[in-house]
């Protein structure tokens, strides 16, 4: 059996195959409820339908400000959870399991009128305010506006919950030191604030439900962090209660004059690797992965537990069972519908 189509436990989630669905925004809620629409069900019950094993839904905001736009996801309403009941519901039906990214902007929330951050530093662009620091007590209703969403998410039947810690959204902003400046407890220690987030979120979730938690293991911007800080940042997490880590880069900021390691195909897997090695954890690889064979071998060398094929499946919603008849075609498994297509 190939090991892209060989299933995988953690926890009490059984996926199906290690293929994941990365979160990708579609700024598509058109009425700025941050509720779904029919274009998010098909989107997301196409992919289940071409067979993959895990998608997580784009980050969904804990408030209106906390959007990225005003055409993003929120679960900050009871009144949004239906909704999303439907895409779970139906998503099931093909064997697939679901999950969704709980997160805020920051100070990248576009539509904001006053963003809001860890510190007043704007990301740099003519798009970007300057937003206003957090008081300490905000900080502490922030996390509880996180563990209410994640409350949500469970009564809408997600699988699994990921927690955005990454691409310079607001939990990055507080566990970067180029964009946390503060005198408080939430200065002197960058990590309590993702901390305090993923253990109010383990409160509200099932216990045998995995935690997820995005993080930017390199920031790439000059005078940034790199993976030495980043595996102790993950190492605080995972002691806080994160189960999985899904590893990306940047977005904090422009690229620094040593650049990045270009964006070939697989280039962000050596960082899945050294997370995965250093904290016995398991970990999500992500970044130009969409070759077949590219994915089988990031989980044949044990560089990591699952990988997650975004662009590719934005061209390709059956990815997953292209791939998987590519890989092992005696194991392919498509919908009875399609079943004279193969």
């Amino acid at each position: 059996m190939a090991l892209l189509s060989s299933p995988l436990q953690l926890k009490g989630l059984t996926l199906k195959n290690r293929i994941v669905m990365p979160p990708m925004c579609q700024y598509s809620v058109d009425a700025h409820d941050g509720t779904p629409t029919d274009w998010h069900f098909v989107h997301y019950v196409s992919r289940a339908v071409g067979g993959t094993g895990l998608i997580i839904v784009e980050m969904t905001d804990v408030e209106p400000d906390g959007r990225i736009s005003n055409g993003d996801l929120g679960l900050w309403s009871d009144e949004q959870i239906p909704a999303f009941s439907r895409i779970v519901s139906e998503v099931h039906k093909y064997g697939s399991k679901i999950g969704i990214q709980i997160g805020h902007a920051g100070r990248k929330a576009e539509d904001a009128e006053v963003p809001v951050s860890a510190s007043a530093i704007a990301f740099p662009g003519s798009r970007y305010k300057m937003p206003r620091a957090l008081t300490t007590e905000e900080v502490q209703a922030m996390v509880v506006k996180f563990a209410e969403s994640a409350r949500r998410a469970v009564e809408a039947g997600m699988d699994t919950i990921e927690i955005h810690g990454a691409h310079g959204y607001l939990i990055h902003q507080f566990h970067s030191p180029l964009t946390n400046k503060r005198d408080d407890q939430y200065g002197k220690d960058p990590a309590l604030f993702g901390v305090e987030v993923i253990q109010a979120v383990k409160k509200v979730i099932p216990a045998d439900m995995p935690l997820i938690m995005r993080v930017s293991a390199v920031e790439y911007v000059d005078g940034g962090y790199g993976l030495e800080y980043s595996t102790e940042l993950c190492r605080r997490y995972k002691e806080a209660g994160v189960d999985v880590f899904h590893l990306s880069s940047g977005g904090e900021g422009p690229i620094g004059s040593a650049g990045r390691p270009g964006v070939h195909p697989g280039y962000q897997v050596p960082l899945a690797r050294a997370i995965k090695q250093a904290l016995d954890v398991p970990v999500i690889a992500v970044g130009n992965l969409d070759d077949a064979k590219l994915a089988e071998a990031t989980l044949g060398n044990g560089d990591a537990d699952l990988v997650a094929v975004g662009r590719g499946m934005l061209r390709d919603p059956y990815w997953a069972i292209h791939a998987i008849r590519a890989l092992s075609p005696e194991e392919l498994q498509p919908p009875k519908q399609y079943g004279r297509a193969f």
